[in-house]
């Protein structure tokens, strides 16, 4: 996974590339300056994330999976207005 975050600010106040070991180290800091009650909410937020993201997974997968089925009710002379929509 790549996490890298395209910019970050130099010392200057300069933008450039940031590697993505740069970027975690970044997060980290901004995380252990957080209190307690704020990293338990980054973490129910990054869950949520992850979760999302897998509902997103299965309703495509199981979408694809129905398509079959749903060929011959979709595939028809009647229908077949409804394909230029």
């Amino acid at each position: 996974m790549n996490v890298a975050f395209p910019f970050h600010f130099d010392s200057r106040g300069h933008t450039g590339d940031a590697g993505e070991e740069q970027h975690i180290r970044e997060l980290i800091e901004k995380l252990e300056a957080l209190p307690p009650e704020r990293i338990v909410e980054v973490e129910d937020f990054i869950d949520f994330l992850k979760q999302r993201d897998t509902d997103r997974q299965l309703t495509r997968l199981a979408a694809k999976a129905a398509e079959p089925s749903l060929e011959k009710v979709w595939d028809n002379p009647d229908d077949a207005v409804y394909d230029a929509l």
